[in-house]
């Protein structure tokens, strides 16, 4: 791949100031992009005047604000918006039976609703030939216990944006979704005990748990945001040019052939 490859990108990157929308966020600006960077954490101004680019705080289970966003991308960016990568996501784990509605309407309304405010203002906005590349979960496609109600979400998140690509072919614009498998975050550490050190999380999650069907990690290693990052800049990128509908897992063959 070229040294810049993003050199003509102007990207829309959502969830921004969290782990692995960070890291996207900071692969963009190194692989040459222009971007604007979202969140409805205050902190994405933070990073954004780290990476000398522009940003906004955005709530995006606030549909007109998604619009909004999406709509004013190309004044903000000076030009036409090439690329969108979508990482904004939240995390309830537990049982089916013990989700309570709260819990089971946010990752609905986070999850799944802002994705389609998202995808319906983008696939008005983004220019011919562009992309839009969201992050999902490899819990989309493979059950385990304790992730059914945010596997749900995630699988939805997956179909809906295939879908998408098959709507958005014919205008060159390519529509892939990347599924991480665990990576080293502040949502997955917080699903550890408070108690437990962060090696023996990691190692506990690399082992994998039977109980819950977790196959562990082949690889040996949690992924890293930085892992998920360039995925995501060879998908925005030219050498991705004829890859569309894709579902690119980012998880150290914890779901072997799934």
């Amino acid at each position: 791949m070229a040294e810049r490859p993003l050199a003509d990108k102007r990207a829309l990157i959502t969830g921004a100031a969290g782990g692995i929308g960070s890291a996207v966020a900071r692969a963009f600006t190194a692989a040459g992009a222009h971007v604007l960077l979202s969140d409805v954490d205050p902190a994405v101004g933070d990073l954004a005047g780290d990476l000398d680019c522009r940003s906004a705080v955005v709530d995006l289970t606030d549909r007109g604000a998604v619009t909004a966003l999406v709509d004013g991308a190309s004044a903000e960016l000076g030009g036409p918006l090439t690329t969108v990568v979508h990482t904004a996501a939240v995390l309830a784990s537990g049982p089916i039976g013990a989700i309570d509605d709260d819990e089971w309407d946010r990752l609905v309304t986070v999850n799944l609703t802002a994705t389609m405010a998202l995808l319906r203002a983008a696939t008005r906005t983004v220019a011919d030939g562009g992309s839009i590349t969201v992050v999902s979960s490899n819990a989309a496609a493979t059950p385990r216990v304790g992730m059914g109600a945010y596997g749900a979400t995630k699988a939805a998140v997956t179909n809906l944006v295939r879908s998408a690509g098959l709507e958005l072919a014919a205008r060159g614009v390519r529509c892939n979704v990347i599924t991480p498998g665990s990576t080293d975050t502040p949502m997955l550490r917080g699903m550890w005990p408070p108690s437990q050190p962060a090696e023996q999380g990691a190692a506990a999650v690399i082992a994998g748990n039977a109980d819950q069907f977790r196959l562990g990690i082949p690889l040996g290693r949690l992924a890293q945001p930085e892992d998920i990052a360039a995925s995501a800049v060879f998908l925005a990128s030219d050498a991705a040019r004829h890859i569309t509908l894709h579902d690119l897992r980012v998880d150290g063959g914890a779901t072997l052939d799934q």
